[in-house]
């Protein structure tokens, strides 16, 4: 079992500690470090730039929705995605490890950063995936995996991503409700900073294909149009 692994087995066993489903304070969150920590600089499938500055004609989006590194690849696979990147956002403590996030005294979301180009794919098209590729009633969790770090989350980067997010929202609500589901507990905000992982969970399902990748995706597919967005 390589360092990674170790690292996953002990996240997920934590789940045995009640704290990690509740949002720390954010005086009691962990402190942190001022400098970012050592991560990659290429994308280790399509060799993109992981930090900006980005193509003048891509637009970023962000998602939480369980563990990074599947959430990470069904975005990479997308046609019109430009690059990926995971990090850590949501909380409170500046450029935390992948260990402090999983203690839940970050407050921090496991999260993806999407550089995409949006005359190749819309960030509609984006929101369909991220809502399908999970199951957004959960709360502090996917499946197995618990915790704040868990939860499922968008963070947008300007008013039309928020009343889009909010519209997809609502509409699949509806079909998850018809399929019998409760309700959705999704945190949709605007982006707070993005702290990008450490080297080796970027891109990981590239680097080690038969890694831990569980499927939380519910079945339900998202039927009804979203507004559209106003070019901004």
């Amino acid at each position: 079992m390589d360092v990674t692994d170790q690292a996953y087995t002990a996240a997920m066993f934590s789940f045995l500690n009640p704290a990690k489903s509740r949002m720390p304070e954010p005086a009691s969150a962990l402190a942190g470090r001022p400098n970012p920590i050592p991560t990659a600089e290429r994308h280790f499938v399509n060799g993109a730039a992981l930090k900006s500055p980005y193509p003048a004609s891509t637009e970023i989006a962000d998602f939480a929705f369980g563990c990074f590194w599947g959430a990470e690849k069904v975005f990479w696979q997308t046609p019109g995605v430009v690059t990926t990147a995971v990090g850590y956002q949501g909380g409170y403590t500046p450029n935390p490890t992948y260990d402090e996030v999983c203690s839940g005294k970050t407050g921090h979301a496991e999260s993806v950063r999407v550089v995409f180009d949006p005359s190749k794919v819309s960030y509609q098209q984006l929101l369909k995936i991220f809502w399908e590729d999970h199951d957004p009633t959960q709360g502090m969790r996917q499946g197995n995996d618990v915790g704040t770090s868990y939860r499922s989350a968008i963070f947008t980067h300007s008013d039309a991503q928020q009343a889009a997010a909010e519209a997809s929202r609502d509409a699949y609500q509806t079909e998850l409700s018809k399929a019998g589901y409760g309700q959705i507990t999704t945190e949709i905000k605007p982006a707070p900073e993005f702290y990008f992982a450490e080297d080796y969970h970027q891109q990981y399902l590239a680097k080690v294909p038969n890694g831990y990748c569980p499927v939380h995706a519910t079945g339900v597919k998202l039927t009804e149009p979203a507004v559209q967005m106003e070019q901004v």
